[in-house]
């Protein structure tokens, strides 16, 4: 494995628009840690699934215990690329160029320039910086014939500088892959390096340029290393450190290391929660052991629900379960069944809860009650405010336009909901939104890869207008089997003017009104507005 190597300050020219002559002193503000799984879904982790989950994970189960337990939390997309937008940016996804599916390996940056983020943020409030694991966002890949770098990387320099990554939007340090783990290239990056050249191929579901070095099964335990190494030194330092852990698991592929293989009945996908539920808990112990767990925010969440592709790595298949339809109304478990999405529908990609309902827990002792659990509805896109409120920093209205404070919910003083409502998007751009109780799909399946699928549904000018959109009333019915949108055409109604709103104020929080980037942004799939027509 590799040894951590000295941080070095990355040239950061973003503009910064924080007004920080209204922050703290650095020395008084907390450490933050924020930990995003890559794929884990709410019933992966036993403190949310119970007995309808089959596989251990102690970590998170002890972490729920000695801090804050969510129960409906949701990352701002079904998949990876755009919630890993939101996270950073605190703006929806779906206001970036990319209205749909994900990056790749070697696409160019999404986060637009001079954009502030969670790190920028952080760091012009006297913060240091780090991010070890899954970028996933695009950055500037050098080249040899000063193009850019063709879908399979060959004219990629590896010796070159590479632009516009982690570095450029406020991190002092970044040690990582491009994207997901069965994305080539199959390299580290170190700031602004490669480390190494890719001089042959490898195949991680897909097969690509890869360093004759690199291997899969070594990621996982390469960023927890060197996480637990970070929060060693930093500890020792006179500012409060910021560590964004994306990791690569446990996506695909499925790659448990030695330590973890056949320690669940289910399968080597068994193995690779348990090893991600390892991981967590290493961070969680280096903190205790520095000392510092009553100046630390430690958050764990993932990007998205579990995949489908998680039933590669079960020993049989037929135990892995996600409730569709009459599944879910009937209400009856397989009592040798894994429920990835625990009591909910559908899985990743979906704009049915299983696509977006995750788990997040968070812990800062003497902040944080023990034991706690919240139903407030929360978004991933809520961390940058959240840093912002903790930090007493002031957010220009050019940032974060999504981003409300959680840290009320945190220390237990929260009179109210804290957001209006949240907008949920799935792969295929399909958006929902949710206000209370009621959730409103504008579209007439999952807009994913659950059944009924996009573009499988029939001739939508043969159904009921109210058939084109989805409304269920999550407190009745939380596995969305019965669409009411026929029996309440008001609250159909009252919730498409809401998402309408968010579109076009370019924000969903108070503050003056802002563009949304690239071309698309409709509240309707294409294929639903032309049936309309």
């Amino acid at each position: 494995m590799h040894k951590i190597l000295s941080l070095a300050l990355a040239a950061f020219t973003a503009v910064i628009t924080t007004d920080a002559a209204h922050a703290r002193p650095a020395s008084e503000n907390p450490n933050i840690i924020f930990i995003l799984a890559d794929d884990w879904g709410l019933g992966d982790v036993k403190t949310y699934g119970g007995d309808r989950c089959k596989i251990d994970t102690p970590h998170m189960d002890r972490l729920a215990e000695t801090g804050m337990k969510f129960t409906d939390a949701h990352s701002s997309s079904a998949v990876c690329t755009p919630t890993r937008y939101g996270v950073l940016t605190g703006r929806y996804n779906w206001r970036s160029r990319l209205k749909q599916m994900v990056l790749y390996g070697f696409s160019p940056p999404l986060i637009e320039p001079r954009r502030e983020t969670v790190a920028s943020m952080l760091k012009q409030n006297g913060y240091t910086t780090c991010m070890l694991g899954k970028w996933h966002l695009g950055m500037d890949m050098p080249t040899t014939d000063g193009k850019p770098p063709t879908k399979t990387g060959e004219n990629t320099d590896w010796q070159g500088k590479i632009k516009n990554g982690p570095n450029a939007i406020g991190f002092d340090y970044y040690y990582g892959i491009s994207a997901s783990l069965d994305m080539p290239p199959y390299i580290w990056i170190e700031n602004e390096r490669f480390v190494g050249e890719c001089t042959t191929e490898k195949q991680f579901l897909r097969k690509g340029l890869a360093h004759a070095d690199f291997e899969a099964v070594d990621v996982l335990p390469i960023l927890t290393e060197k996480a637990v190494a970070y929060i060693k030194q930093e500890a020792q330092g006179e500012k409060p450190f910021f560590l964004y852990m994306p990791l690569a698991s446990p996506h695909t592929p499925i790659v448990p290391s030695k330590n973890f293989r056949g320690k669940s009945p289910l399968g080597s996908y068994g193995d690779f929660v348990m090893e991600t539920d390892w991981s967590v808990g290493e961070v969680v112990k280096a903190v205790e052991e520095a000392g510092i767990a009553g100046n630390t925010l430690i958050i764990v969440t993932a990007d998205n629900g579990c995949s489908n592709a998680a039933s590669r790595g079960f020993k049989d298949q037929s135990q892995l379960k996600f409730r569709m339809g009459e599944a879910g109304k009937k209400g009856k478990d397989d009592p040798n069944g894994h429920y990835a999405s625990d009591i909910y529908r559908g899985h990743k990609a979906d704009i049915y809860e299983g696509g977006h309902r995750v788990p997040f827990i968070a812990r800062w002792d003497g902040q944080v009650k023990a034991g706690s659990v919240s139903d407030n509805t929360v978004c991933l896109v809520d961390l940058f405010a959240t840093c912002a409120d903790i930090v007493g920093a002031k957010v220009a209205d050019t940032a974060a336009e999504d981003s409300v404070s959680i840290l009320p919910v945190l220390k237990g003083t929260a009179k109210a909901p804290t957001r209006e409502a949240v907008v949920h998007h799935s792969i295929n751009g399909s958006f929902a939104i949710r206000k209370g109780k009621w959730k409103l799909a504008f579209c007439p399946g999952s807009g994913g890869w659950t059944n009924p699928r996009p573009g499988k549904t029939g001739d939508l000018k043969k159904l009921p207008v109210h058939e084109w959109v989805q409304l269920f009333d999550m407190e009745a019915d939380p596995a969305e089997t019965n669409n009411l949108s026929g029996k309440h055409p008001e609250i159909v109604a009252s919730l498409t003017l809401l998402a309408e709103k968010y579109i076009a104020n370019g924000r969903s929080t108070p503050g003056a009104k802002q563009q949304n980037n690239g071309k698309g942004t409709y509240l309707y799939p294409g294929w639903i507005r032309h049936a309309k027509k």
